[in-house]
């Protein structure tokens, strides 16, 4: 017998060489493999269809030392779904292999299950029990739904404060959670953060290592996040769509470039590593499993005839940042008609789908801001723009834009910004065609404050823009067939414990119109 497969028929299959009972060899080599808890990095459910979702584990004893404490070889892992709390009526159940080649993960495809009702898993390996998350399948395709309730977050920046809104968005009643990027973040540590004010800010806790560049670097940082607890919670509490933007890479990453004019195939390597590792950590299916052309990453899914959901990728198909990637103004470079940000074949799937007018609603979710915001805040001669955003981009933001005009239901989920916005979108002509709810981050920039400073004359330069606010919580969307609401939660503090969240505004938009109210 190798260690090429350790399965409960190779270890039943060793007692007749060894004469001892099959108990007693499933202790020792239970033992043998994991002498510490080996889920330490909780459990997670993603990708829910109208039969299952994924559900995901990770084997990670010591999870910060390279292969995370665990053998290098194939791992048999048992899981089991059911249908109530306390795992009395189990409806599915089976096998899974942790392979060393993606870090012990287990990336299982749930299906066989009824629509639209929660369900608990959890998994097993020996006398070794993860703890119990709950999923949810979406409805039917042609469901009537009356209602749908669900949560936006991102920008989870580890060194700038706790998870604390995390711990509150588990606790909220969501059929499931978009996750807009920036799960982690690839810098070293840096144990004097500056605030968006130019004064130093708390700093709560450290990154483990240098800035990350290959396979064990990334896989260490996402160990290191995903053992914070309210992490956990958030991910046991409800199915995640998750999607990436540039710090599971590396910052204002787009397409085959970084921000520091690497070698474009230097630079892939490292893109490669990063891909693979989120693909190592993310409750998605195997058809997202990295390939040497990148990932699949963007995708649809229908919450019966209710909400069509367009989950979008604009980073790997996205042309150079023009005028460079910073707050910069309008240089030729924006108006490039051959500028991309999803890509002609992205592009495509999402005229397609959005043609097809299935659902009452269409939601772009995706990582960048789509309103062309004027950012100056001072007395400079120049409009500014956020040049690694949509406004950098004009022809690509006009098609989009476009493609709107006359839908009267699109709602655009942003995240990236580090505040909250709710914004009116319209076309070159100025006739609004969609709106925009912009998700501030978990931790990234600290407390921060009711306004920023310059929210005077934000709002003066962008009469599109009707509500910003500088604090760190998420969305939390409520949609029925006539109105959209977006409520943005809120949390006093990320730099102690125990922050509490509160709702600090309402936005809505009713069915039909590109109109926002605000409460």
């Amino acid at each position: 017998m190798t260690l090429e497969k350790i399965t409960r028929r190779t270890l039943i299959g060793g007692i007749a060489a060894t004469g001892l009972a099959a108990p007693a060899i499933l202790r020792a080599q239970t033992q043998m493999l994991f002498t510490q808890y080996p889920f330490r990095l909780g459990v997670a459910s993603g990708d829910p269809a109208p039969d299952g979702f994924v559900i995901w584990t990770r084997l990670a004893p010591d999870p910060l030392v390279d292969g995370g404490g665990v053998p290098m070889a194939p791992i048999e892992v048992d899981w089991v779904v059911a249908s109530d709390s306390a795992f009395k009526t189990i409806v599915q159940k089976g096998k899974a292999i942790a392979r060393p080649e993606l870090a012990h993960s287990v990336h299982v495809e749930v299906a066989g299950l009824l629509p639209d009702r929660p369900y608990w898993y959890r998994f097993n390996v020996g006398r070794e029990r993860s703890s119990a998350g709950r999923a949810k399948t979406t409805p039917l395709a042609g469901a009537d739904i009356a209602k749908l309730t669900f949560g936006v977050a991102g920008c989870q920046h580890y060194e700038d404060g706790l998870f604390t809104a995390y711990r509150h968005l588990s606790q909220e009643d969501v059929d499931f959670v978009f996750h807009y990027g920036d799960y982690i973040y690839e810098r070293r540590s840096s144990p004097m953060p500056i605030g968006y004010d130019g004064l130093p800010r708390t700093f709560v806790r450290s990154h483990i290592g240098d800035e990350i560049y290959s396979i064990d670097d990334y896989r260490r940082r996402y160990a290191q996040y995903k053992q914070d607890p309210d992490l956990q919670a958030a991910h046991a509490a409800a199915p995640w769509w998750t999607t990436f933007d540039d710090h599971e890479v590396e910052n204002n990453w787009v397409g085959s470039i970084d921000e520091n004019d690497t070698p474009s195939g230097v630079f892939l390597l490292r893109r490669a590593a990063a891909f693979q590792a989120w693909y190592e950590h993310s409750p998605v299916r195997a058809s997202m499993m990295p390939t040497g052309a990148g990932i699949s990453m963007y995708r649809r899914a229908r919450y019966g005839q209710l909400l069509d959901a367009h989950f979008l990728d604009t980073r790997q198909f996205r042309t150079d940042q023009p005028c460079g990637d910073g707050f910069e103004a309008d240089c030729a470079g924006t108006s490039d008609p051959k500028a991309q940000v999803l890509g002609t074949v992205q592009e495509k799937w999402l005229d397609a789908a959005l043609r097809e007018k299935r659902a009452r609603w269409n939601t772009l979710a995706q990582q960048v801001m789509m309103m062309r915001l004027d950012r100056r805040t001072g007395d400079e001669p120049q409009p500014t723009r956020n040049m690694d955003s949509w406004a950098g981009y004009l022809s690509p933001r006009e098609r989009m834009l476009e493609r709107c005009r006359g839908l009267g239901n699109v709602v655009v989920l942003t995240g990236d910004e580090h505040q909250n916005y709710a914004g009116e979108l319209a076309t070159a002509k100025g006739e609004a065609v969609a709106v925009e709810f912009v998700s501030t981050s978990i931790t990234s920039g600290g407390d921060g404050q009711d306004k920023r400073r310059t929210d005077p004359q934000m709002r003066a330069h962008n009469p599109q823009l009707k509500f910003t606010n500088d604090q760190r919580g998420y969305l939390l969307c409520s949609v029925t067939p006539d109105r959209w609401e977006s409520r943005f939660r809120v949390v006093d503090q990320v730099s102690r414990p125990g922050g509490q969240v509160s709702t600090r505004a309402v936005a809505t938009v009713e069915h039909g119109v590109a109109k926002l109210a605000v409460s």
